[in-house]
């Protein structure tokens, strides 16, 4: 621990140095007109482009490691994120006073004695580990053992609501199920969501569903237009490390795997199957599973480390003494995917974009708003949280355990991945229409000239992605906020070419940090989002989802 000390204060000095020695670059304040609440444009003018850009080059640096949940690299993170909360005058609202909430985990890494083979009737296919498949036990077991058949369960859903069933007619118990990402297609947007994806469609539900219904595993196939990354990304994401939350009690699989698509074809076809056809017998209404003539066998070595991890939690108490009790949390995912100790090369993920970027910018949001003479009437919350990478367990665990009660958050609102481009002229938040916030968002957006765009995917299912679903889920009225495509300040062939690097480099060791990027995109986006929580925190009525949402429900039970 006092070695983590000791790197974190030489770390603290050099990012305090590399402010000053930043130029500062002009950026787009906003010249709002009318009256706006009390303090809101004080708050604004805080905001500094070169301290985002001092806290990313500070949280992306080798020095962290890649902020491996668990890992020192990731202490380290936490540590600096309340350094920067207690010296901005932010107040702790983590456990016992302190700006850290304690997240118990589990983590699980699948060692390399692991095996897995299919059998047809014709031969057996040893797959090889990451470049065949990927494979994780969940259920926190050092070893597994497992002998099973195998089921084709198509999307392997059950929505009640579109009634659609995978499992209707078919016991899945102790049966491994071979099954697709993504959902049905559909252009009806009543009818799953029409182009874009629901919740049915992550692979998250896929397990948590199978587990339900008692599976022994499941074996996804991976295909790129399914899944909207290519193989790579899984590789790298199920490689090291997978966490859990230690208290969870829902029924976990034994065998949580992806297969790559061409092996998956490949044995598919020995078997006398034709995976396309059965991709297509799926996505037709009244499809039925189908039993395979495949066995698969499976012995899974696993290190089990229970751990604990830190969500890093500060706030700004409101003015009113009746509103007050209630918030608006902003969140960002300050975690990132660590170190691949026997990678060759560049093993460190440092994850400057994803998501040293969001992280910096609700440093800088807290920062703002302590800075102001003037506090917004309800308390505001800045949450740096652990685990998204892993699941989005560390906001799964504020949301099951807020610093208010769910009923009394008002909104949540979440960054990720800002891209450090310029100065931004659109905004892009998916799933703020589907609230009783969307006027003001929308009358907002128009005082900072930022056009609204649709999601640009919304096949890749972004809502369910992100931290701000944990909140959705038990009923906060949440959504993520991030640029679209068209910046200024630099050439167009510099704006595409970064850009372009930047999509490259999701979940790779090249998400680093860059001298030439542009903060002044996050600087306005943090305004912007400042400007928003301000105006949910003078409303007299807490922001709601609109009748019949999805998560209205959720608000209800919440209420009560």
């Amino acid at each position: 621990m006092r070695r983590v000390l000791v790197v974190l204060a030489l770390c603290l000095a050099l990012a305090s140095a590399a402010v000053a020695r930043t130029p500062h670059h002009n950026t787009r304040k906003p010249a709002l007109t009318g009256q706006q609440p009390a303090g809101m444009m004080e708050a604004l003018h805080n905001v500094q482009a070169e301290r985002i850009r001092a806290d990313v080059k500070y949280l992306s640096s080798d020095a962290l490691e890649g902020r491996g949940t668990g890992s020192r690299g990731g202490e380290l993170a936490a540590q600096y994120i309340a350094q920067q909360f207690k010296a901005a005058g932010v107040e702790p609202a983590g456990d016992n006073g302190t700006y850290f909430q304690k997240v118990p985990m589990v983590g699980m890494t699948t060692l390399p004695e692991t095996t897995m083979q299919v059998k047809t009737p014709k031969q057996a296919f040893d797959l090889k580990l990451l470049d065949d498949v990927v494979i994780m036990n969940l259920d926190q077991r050092p070893t597994c053992d497992l002998n099973a058949d195998v089921v084709f369960i198509g999307y392997g859903i059950t929505a009640p609501e579109f009634s659609w069933d995978d499992y209707a007619g078919i016991d899945v118990k102790g049966k491994v199920l071979l099954m697709l990402v993504n959902e049905p297609p559909s252009t009806d947007p009543a009818y799953f969501a029409g182009k874009a994806l629901t919740y049915y469609g992550r692979w998250t539900y896929k397990y948590e569903q199978a587990a339900r219904m008692g599976a022994a595993g499941v074996i996804l196939i991976h295909k790129t237009e399914m899944a909207s990354y290519g193989w790579q990304v899984v590789r790298s994401s199920w490689s090291g490390e997978r966490s859990g939350l230690a208290e969870d009690r829902d029924p976990k699989l034994p065998l949580a795997s992806w297969l790559q698509l061409e092996k998956a074809r490949a044995i598919l076809a020995d078997a006398g199957q034709d995976l396309d056809s059965l991709i297509a017998a799926s996505q037709v209404k009244g499809f039925r599973a189908i039993p395979l003539p495949l066995k698969v066998s499976a012995h899974i070595v696993s290190n089990i480390r229970p751990f604990e991890s830190a969500n890093v939690i500060g706030k700004v108490t409101g003015s009113d003494p009746v509103l007050s009790k209630q918030a608006v949390i902003y969140t960002g995912h300050y975690d990132h995917l660590g170190i691949r100790p026997n990678q060759p090369g560049d093993n460190i993920y440092n994850g400057a974009l994803d998501n040293a970027s969001g992280t910096a910018m609700v440093i800088e949001m807290a920062r703002a708003v302590a800075a102001s003479p003037i506090k917004p009437r309800r308390t505001m919350y800045f949450a740096t949280v652990t685990a998204e990478e892993q699941g989005l367990w560390g906001s799964a665990y504020l949301g099951q355990h807020p610093p208010v009660p769910v009923a009394d958050i008002a909104l949540n609102l979440n960054y990720d991945s800002i891209k450090p481009l310029g100065i931004p002229h659109e905004v892009q938040a998916e799933g703020y229409q589907r609230t009783t916030f969307a006027p003001v968002f929308e009358k907002t957006a128009a005082d900072f000239k930022l056009t609204i765009l649709a999601p640009e995917h919304p096949e890749s299912g972004g809502y369910y992605r992100s931290d701000h679903f944990s909140f959705a889920r038990v009923g906060v009225p949440a959504f993520s906020i991030g640029p679209g495509s068209t910046f200024t300040g630099h050439p167009e062939a510099w704006i595409k070419t970064n850009s372009e690097a930047m999509d490259k480099s999701y979940h790779q060791p090249s998400d680093e940090f860059h001298e030439d990027y542009d903060y002044r995109s996050n600087a306005v986006l943090a305004r912007f989002g400042i400007a928003l929580g301000f105006r949910a925190a003078q409303q007299s009525a807490l922001v709601q989802w609109k009748p019949g949402d999805e998560f209205e429900k959720a608000r209800k039970a919440s209420a009560r």
